[in-house]
């Protein structure tokens, strides 16, 4: 049932959103130390919202330097999105997604969602109807809204979160990626999972108290105010964001997948990813 290894972000995949920027448009090499300036061509075109230009914009550090002006629709063209939830206990892998956990990726199909009371030791875990097989799903709009929020209604519990492409219209969001990268004056720090610290149920799979706290989104990182919330911006314009907020799916006895990119969609972010499987477009730097 495990697909493979969980694969740490590489930087040939993503662009790190924790350089500030020279001005100069040329790779450079000071005391040991490789920069590797930032090429717009890389990115394809089917997921800007507009044509990529350079703005002089002021850094963290108080200098200005020319950067990217890099709008995204958050909609990859390099492949198709989902899916995430199979629709009954008999669908194979192609029906459904992934999940993570304890460092590892699971096919989140049939055999996965009926035995989940056994991986999470918690025999409240039902989310299918022993009769017909057919697996408790959002199947809609309002259902997705309602099912994703992280204070789920008990009539949402047990529910496999999915939502669709064709709920999500007209989201656009600004990057700016410096042209020549430089090290930030101050080190960011990013966790393995929202707020830090180890992850739950080390020695197994115990499900997690369920936390308080707000929805998955953009604006900072759950738990921990100190760290950014984007992570990286891959070439086909979808965003990185941090580790989902596993703590409330979970506590909740809801399951959130990703689809095999690593990606779901979150009706205020859109679809972005919470891991690097290998298959959004990669571009290889010899450094």
């Amino acid at each position: 049932m495990i697909k493979n290894q969980f694969k740490l972000l590489a930087l040939s995949l993503l662009l790190i959103t924790g350089f500030i920027a020279c001005k100069e448009n040329k790779s450079s090499v000071t005391d040991d130390k490789v920069t590797i300036s930032v090429k717009s061509e890389n990115f394809l075109s089917g997921g800007l919202a507009e044509p990529i230009v350079i703005e002089s914009r002021t850094l963290s550090d108080g200098s200005t330097a020319d950067c990217y002006k890099i709008v995204v629709t958050s909609t990859p063209t390099d492949y198709e999105m989902g899916p995430w939830c199979p629709s009954n206990i008999s669908d194979d892998a192609s029906a459904g997604g992934i999940w993570l956990e304890d460092g590892k990726v699971y096919d989140v199909d049939g055999d996965f969602v009926k035995n989940l009371a056994t991986f999470y030791e918690d025999d409240t875990w039902m989310l299918y109807d022993k009769e017909t097989g057919e697996i408790t799903k959002t199947k809609n709009l309002q259902e997705c809204k309602e099912a994703a929020n992280p204070n789920v209604g008990e009539e949402y519990q047990n529910y496999c979160v999915e939502c669709l492409p064709s709920y999500i219209s007209d989201i656009q969001h600004t990057y700016y990626i410096p042209v020549t990268p430089k090290k930030a004056v101050t080190p960011y720090t990013f966790s393995s999972r929202p707020g830090g610290g180890p992850p739950p149920g080390a020695d197994g799979h115990e499900r997690p108290e369920r936390p308080e706290g707000g929805p998955e989104g953009h604006g900072g990182p759950e738990g921990n105010s100190t760290m950014p919330s984007d992570r990286g911006l891959a070439f086909n314009g979808v965003v990185f964001n941090a580790p989902a907020p596993v703590d409330n799916i979970l506590g909740a006895y809801t399951l959130a997948p990703f689809d095999d990119a690593g990606g779901h969609i979150n009706l205020n972010a859109g679809y972005h990813y919470h891991a690097a499987t290998g298959i959004s477009k990669k571009n290889r730097t010899n450094r």
